[in-house]
């Protein structure tokens, strides 16, 4: 029950707001009694909180999955974007913008642990980069994962990118694309090319 209350929970909270849904919502989305589901969560702040580490560790565990099969670090990315793209297909408002405004502390312990893994995996990925002359040897490992993480996260923000204006998916792709010319090597560049001419 307690997986199932998070699983609808997920789903609401994507399509609806973290704001917008209540307790009320999810019981009577799940049929079941407003009871029940403080019965495992306490409040509604709890139940946010395991919604969000759910996720987190669900898209951590596809994101290294997809890093020990992928081909080469230029695919590896964009592979790293389409599964993100398709975890977030049901995502109608900015949760992340919701997450920061009304659960700060949440927040802000997500941030951590997003930065600790991603530029940890980053770090990795630009290493086999270079290793395969995909990226230039020039390039310094710890500025660009952090760069990387700090873009990430920046395309999140929907006072500087409306979602009225900017798709998620046009802003994944635009960064891809910004951030990988920036580090690619000729032969690097080659790879891209061809999976932009693929992509069109």
């Amino acid at each position: 029950m307690e997986q199932s209350i998070v699983i609808t929970s997920t789903e609401l909270f994507l399509s609806l707001g973290f704001k917008s849904v209540t307790m009320d919502d999810i019981a009577n989305e799940m049929k079941i009694s407003k009871k029940t589901i403080y019965n495992f969560f306490s409040n509604k702040e709890t139940l946010v909180q395991s919604v969000v580490f759910s996720m987190y560790h669900h898209i951590t565990s596809g994101l290294d999955q997809i890093r020990e099969t992928a081909a080469n670090p230029i695919s590896e990315l964009y592979e790293i974007k389409l599964f993100i793209m398709h975890q977030l297909k049901g995502e109608k408002t900015s949760p992340l913008y919701q997450l920061r405004k009304y659960y700060p502390s949440i927040h802000r312990e997500l941030q951590k642990k997003q930065f600790d893994f991603m530029t940890t995996s980053v770090k990795k990925s630009l290493k086999k980069g270079v290793n395969m002359k995909l990226f230039r040897t020039s390039i310094d490992v710890d500025f660009i994962s952090r760069m990387y993480f700090n873009g990430m996260n920046g395309i999140k923000n929907v006072e500087m990118f409306p979602t009225d204006k900017y798709s998620p998916e046009e802003l994944m792709e635009n960064y891809l694309d910004y951030h990988l010319r920036a580090i690619v090597t000729e032969n690097g560049m080659e790879l891209l090319s061809s999976y932009i001419k693929n992509k069109s």
